[in-house]
């Protein structure tokens, strides 16, 4: 029986939220939305820190995956040795491309997964674009994670899961701008103002993040942005500490996304705020926005700028 809705499908954008947690939680969404019992080849690409590993935790909760940020698993290493002796043991085996093929020649992983997928098990590859040229077949579905999460079905027109790569390459570094700007942010209303993290919560926007407060603040926003700037232009480091923290300058601070930063504040450009806080009738809250872009006008219309026709140059993607 034809799949019709598969047919007609051709892709769908998601904004890469802010933290592993609400990461995870998509991910289970976008399974839920997309993902069909008949999808056997699962193509994941983007770079590395980009949360990919999260993403796939999400869609597969329990799939023990190859590499993971923190473990090694020396038995998944081996298994595109294994062929037809391990195809029998699981439904799902999850493949990390670039990992991989420091270990094991491209002609054994191409027989793996062609072995596996002819006993119709499912097989996710991360760094999807690396086999593809020589799977030399495209994949039932491609997930792209950079700024963006783009869900794509790919016919004998494509889209290619190089050119998805190519996209989520070009837009990860304004995810990773916009987040250690936010952290910034909220280490300066905090410290300067008195405002703390319980008075509000992340939200999401192209080139950029969103605060949303329940109660409006009485807080100078040009004053705010001001205090924000001077922060940045101290050069600071930004480093991992823990999965709740990350180390900005000489402060330990807490962060629900500590591996999608910037190394150094001077890699943030055209950092910004909206003059007004914007109301959200839909949520009742009051929208604090971070830009990080010079496209600070028709706020009410970015996403047709950013998503749809991507005429945005702050973009990147001049397409």
């Amino acid at each position: 029986m034809r799949a019709l809705i598969q047919e007609y499908m051709v892709s769908s954008q998601y904004f890469a939220p802010r933290g592993k947690e609400r990461l995870m939680f998509l991910g289970e969404q976008i399974a839920q939305r997309h993902l069909s019992y008949n999808d056997r080849l699962i193509g994941i690409v983007g770079d590395a820190g980009s949360g990919k590993s999260s993403l796939i935790k999400g869609m597969f909760p329990g799939l023990e995956l190859a590499n993971d940020d923190d473990v090694i698993h020396s038995r998944k290493i081996m298994q595109v040795r294994s062929l037809s002796d391990d195809w029998h043991d699981s439904t799902t085996f999850h493949i990390d491309m670039r990992f991989q093929t420091a270990f094991t020649q491209m002609f054994e992983i191409v027989a793996w997964v062609q072995d596996l997928l002819a006993h119709r098990r499912r097989v996710i590859v991360e760094h999807f674009n690396l086999l593809y040229p020589a799977l030399g077949r495209n994949a039932d579905i491609i997930l792209g994670i950079g700024e963006e999460i783009i869900v794509s079905r790919p016919s004998v027109f494509g889209p290619l899961p190089e050119s998805i790569y190519q996209i989520v390459h070009t837009s990860l570094k304004f995810r990773k701008m916009a987040h250690t700007a936010e952290d910034v942010t909220m280490q300066t209303l905090e410290e300067d103002y008195g405002v703390t993290e319980n008075r509000y919560f992340s939200s999401d926007v192209r080139n950029g993040f969103v605060l949303k407060f329940k109660e409006k603040p009485e807080i100078n926003l040009d004053e705010l942005e001001q205090r924000v700037k001077e922060r940045l232009a101290r050069h600071l480091e930004v480093s991992y500490f823990d999965e709740g923290h990350i180390r900005l300058g000489d402060k330990v601070i807490p962060c629900d996304g500590s591996r999608f930063h910037v190394r150094n504040t001077s890699e943030i450009t055209d950092f910004s705020l909206a003059r007004h806080f914007i109301f959200d009738a839909k949520t009742n809250t009051h929208c604090l926005v971070g830009l990080i872009d010079k496209y600070t006008e028709n706020l009410d219309n970015r996403n047709t700028q950013y998503f749809l026709t991507r005429k945005c140059s702050g973009d990147n993607n001049e397409q």
